[in-house]
């Protein structure tokens, strides 16, 4: 399958800019899906890269885009008055983004980009069909007893969540439960042996596991 063709994408008019890469495919079946890093991260990510491009080779428009704390500090985590503005970032994505197709939208992002794009869906329902969450940090390491889960049943669309074994931001059962607080359907698939970067870290990688995302995603989604 082509991955199609790869766009340097900015909307500096929007408030707040939107900034990225817009991947699109050679046989657009009409859907489309916004995703974003994590806080330590930009959207050139490999993971988030490599996910984009097996999207895109199934025919999905794909936008990698920068949240608003990252166009403003080229890096460090973000603040904690960045959260309102990030999702604000990400719902102006996806306005723009609906603009480029026809069919069903879907929102999601590594860890602090995947929280903020569930945040936003459950705040905003209408904002996407449907979620890919890479690495949810259910709560902080070590700390199990702050969890990450208040918006979890406000959460309408379903959810497909990755996550790996070794993750210190929840381990599976971990999450599998707190699943149970979405009221719509949920997926979760785990990566054996991968912490939070998924076997995304440096030049190392696992090639399978975008081809696995994507699979469980239209397994979810049809």
């Amino acid at each position: 399958m082509s991955a199609g063709s790869i766009d340097i994408y900015q909307h500096t008019a929007s408030d707040p800019p939107v900034r990225g890469f817009l991947h699109r495919p050679d046989s657009a079946n009409g859907k489309a899906i916004v995703l974003t890093h994590g806080a330590g991260s930009n959207c050139r990510a490999p993971l988030l890269v490599a996910v984009a491009e097996e999207f895109a080779a199934t025919g999905f428009l794909v936008l990698r885009c920068d949240l608003p704390f990252r166009q403003v500090r080229s890096f460090g985590p973000p603040r904690p008055g960045d959260a309102s503005g990030d999702r604000a970032g990400l719902e102006r994505a996806v306005e723009l983004i609906r603009k480029e197709t026809f069919g069903a939208i879907f929102l999601g992002g590594h860890s602090y980009g995947g929280r903020q794009a569930s945040m936003l869906a459950a705040e905003k329902p209408e904002m996407a069909q449907g979620l890919l969450l890479l690495s949810y940090p259910l709560h902080p390491p070590r700390k199990p007893e702050q969890l990450r889960t208040a918006h979890f049943p406000k959460l309408t669309g379903s959810a497909l969540f990755v996550h790996g074994t070794r993750d210190p931001f929840a381990t599976p059962d971990e999450l599998r439960s707190a699943l149970t607080l979405i009221p719509a359907k949920t997926r979760l698939l785990e990566v054996e042996g991968a912490g939070h970067d998924l076997g995304f870290k440096g030049k190392s990688f696992r090639a399978e596991l975008p081809r696995q995302i994507r699979e469980e995603f239209l397994t979810l989604f049809g």
